[in-house]
């Protein structure tokens, strides 16, 4: 059985985040790896006046969703996202200005045997401060070396762990060495809530741009589907009167029949010299500019060239 002082905590836990819930129509559910009491700390406190950050256990977090979902039913849609070591960004104000600076509060970290790699880690070529004895050691982790002014110095650049592996013994030891600190942590938005809503974090990055080439693609595809299947929409009506007005065209030039809007299509397929003598006469009235133009090009260079003689006899 429980303490009572870890009822109490228990208890004061579930009526802040139920507190919170009603008062803050957004969320930001991050995850924390890695993150240090300090570091976390120094969140909090860039947060303060923008947005609440609220640390807990899944389990319980499960349970204050449960029992408040009479009173808000639409927030039973963060359980599904509630996995590894989660948290809440409660804000009122613009989630894309909170997202990036949450993004922005990370700090260094060293490289410590057994953490999956979150990026590529490069050593950089040049002088290591290392003395010639460790020649060996970094040629065991294949890398190419040479001793310049009593210490070792690398070659080139070399990816010593990629993303996704997990950091060895030699590789930590090495980047310590080296003063590297591969990696950076802090608080990583995955997922947004957003008056009832859920969309991932990235959906943030979105602009006016986006948000037009996205709509653009969806009109797009609703005119194809109408098209396609003869259903009427205000996206594929404008391309069924074309369509239609084509197929009135190709019976008029195929017919004797004939309507206002056809005639000078009608009349350009029909007799088309009538249309090639009349743009004739515009072709040939830009050829002579075009020639003139190159006329004065070629009587430029020439005063150009007696302007240097001139200036070379002065010199003479």
């Amino acid at each position: 059985m429980p303490s009572d002082a870890k009822l109490e905590k228990k208890g004061e836990f579930f009526q802040k985040l139920l507190a919170l819930i009603d008062e803050y129509p957004k969320i930001i559910l991050v995850q924390c790896d890695n993150v240090s009491s300090n570091h976390m700390q120094k969140i909090r406190i860039a947060l303060r006046g923008k947005a609440v950050l609220l640390m807990g256990k899944k389990t319980m977090v499960r349970r204050a969703i449960h029992n408040n979902l009479e009173k808000h039913p639409e927030i039973e849609h963060l359980l599904p996202h509630l996995h590894g070591n989660v948290g809440f960004v409660f804000t009122k104000g613009d989630l894309a200005e909170v997202r990036n600076l949450i993004t922005s509060l990370k700090v260094g970290a060293p490289a410590k045997v057994g953490v999956v790699a979150p990026n590529d880690v490069i050593v950089p070529a040049g002088p290591t401060g290392m003395e010639p004895t460790q020649t060996s050691f970094l040629q065991a982790l294949s890398i190419a070396t040479k001793i310049n002014k009593g210490q070792v110095e690398i070659l080139t650049d070399k990816v010593l762990i990629h993303a996704g592996e997990r950091v060895g013994a030699s590789e930590a030891t090495l980047l310590a060495k080296l003063n590297i600190l591969p990696f950076t942590y802090g608080l990583v938005p995955t997922v947004v809530y957003d008056h009832g809503l859920i969309y991932d974090s990235e959906v943030l990055d979105m602009g006016l741009d986006n948000i037009k080439e996205f709509f653009t693609l969806g009109v797009s595809r609703i005119a194809a589907v109408g098209l396609e299947i003869g259903y009427p929409t205000i996206a594929s009506v404008p391309h069924s009167i074309m369509r239609g007005f084509k197929n009135l065209v190709s019976l008029a030039v195929t017919t004797d029949y004939c309507f206002k809007e056809a005639e000078q299509m009608k009349e350009m397929i029909l007799h088309p010299e009538n249309f090639a003598a009349a743009a004739a006469p515009a072709a040939a009235a830009a050829a002579p500019a075009e020639e003139k133009k190159e006329e004065k090009k070629e009587e430029e260079k020439p005063e150009e060239e007696e302007e240097d003689m001139d200036m070379g006899g002065l010199f003479d």
